[in-house]
């Protein structure tokens, strides 16, 4: 189950106290102050992890504190510092303050790390300072928010029941659960395609309906994971069993994306009218070829045809968009 959404609360570790210690021996007729300085608190790190995919465990955890420092000893002996408390999180997750609604880090990449909460200070001992408190001070306390974006290469959309977990099974090691009603897919689902003695990750995204830009039916929840993938890959119905017209379909995902926003609409795409194993595909076939914009491929997800034509172009695509976004930040 993928759970794209958390809210949790974090403490860092407070600071430990500093001693008040005097040593006395016979040569010194007053003590002399040999109180060591508290250690320092733990931090609250956040570290994205290629291992998970999902924000599951912070919906049922969702209070996280680190350690405290250790209190100064007599004799000059300092604190030990707390041990830091390391959250773990799928790629792609974003981190952002609830209070002030910010992001405090975008985790794209695996091993990304940030501080979300610092440890207090140790408290001072005497034998630096006397006048001057020995408490440590309190660890930051912060809600956050984790918002995750799916990572991958192609995101594959479209209307519900257009055969897209099917076509994502058969192209990919991904095993999506298919069946002839709507909304089978109710959260993205990862897919590594072998081709070419090369791999890229393919995303089963849940079926779209038209409102979805509004938060219709799964809602733009599902639209954001869109925002990661390089190359979408819309699937038409090329033969629904409802008698609407798939080109007319075509044209209003289309427009959801558009109204959607944050650049999903000018991503590269390919076009694949699928049930071409039906009765009336190829009559319909035809007048989606006049809307879409490029070329069409023709498959049936079912039998296999045109499958590999389609992940050739799906490959060359992906391997486009990578070399450009090298380009550009080189």
């Amino acid at each position: 189950m993928l759970i794209d959404h958390a809210k949790i609360y974090v403490t860092a570790g407070s600071g430990g106290n500093g001693c008040q210690s005097f040593y006395k021996d016979i040569f010194h007729r007053k003590g002399i102050p040999d109180g060591g300085d508290g250690g320092p608190g733990g931090d609250i790190v956040i570290e994205s992890d290629s291992n998970l995919q999902t924000l599951l465990d912070y919906r049922y955890n969702q209070h996280y504190k680190a350690e405290r420092g250790a209190h100064g000893g007599s004799n000059n002996k300092y604190g030990k510092r707390g041990s830091d408390r390391i959250l773990k999180v799928p790629p792609g997750t974003i981190v952002r303050d609830a209070e002030t609604d910010l992001v405090m880090r975008d985790l794209s990449f695996p091993g990304e790390k940030v501080i979300v909460a610092k440890g207090g200070s140790g408290g001072m001992g005497n034998a630096k300072k006397q006048d001057v408190s020995p408490e440590g001070e309190r660890g930051e306390e912060k809600t956050l928010i984790l918002e995750l974006k799916l990572v991958a290469d192609a995101g594959v959309i479209g209307f519900p029941n257009a055969g897209k977990s099917t076509l994502v099974s058969k192209i990919s090691k991904a095993h999506t659960k298919i069946a002839a009603y709507p909304f089978t897919t109710k959260s993205p689902k990862l897919g590594v395609v072998s081709f070419d003695d090369e791999s890229f990750v393919v995303a089963d995204m849940p079926g779209l309906i038209e409102g979805a830009h509004e938060g219709k039916g799964l809602g733009d929840r599902f639209l954001r994971h869109i925002e990661r993938t390089q190359v979408l890959v819309h699937v038409v119905d090329i033969a629904p069993v409802d008698g609407t017209h798939p080109e007319e379909k075509y044209t209003l995902l289309e427009k959801e994306l558009e109204l959607y926003g944050h650049n999903v609409y000018n991503k590269p795409r390919i076009v694949a009218a699928n049930k071409m194993d039906m009765a009336t595909s190829d009559e319909n076939l035809k007048r989606l070829e006049e809307k879409a914009e490029g070329k069409v491929f023709a498959i049936s997800a079912l039998t296999g045809e045109g499958i590999k034509e389609l992940v050739i172009e799906l490959h060359r695509k992906i391997k486009d968009v990578k070399e450009k976004n090298e380009e550009d930040s080189g």
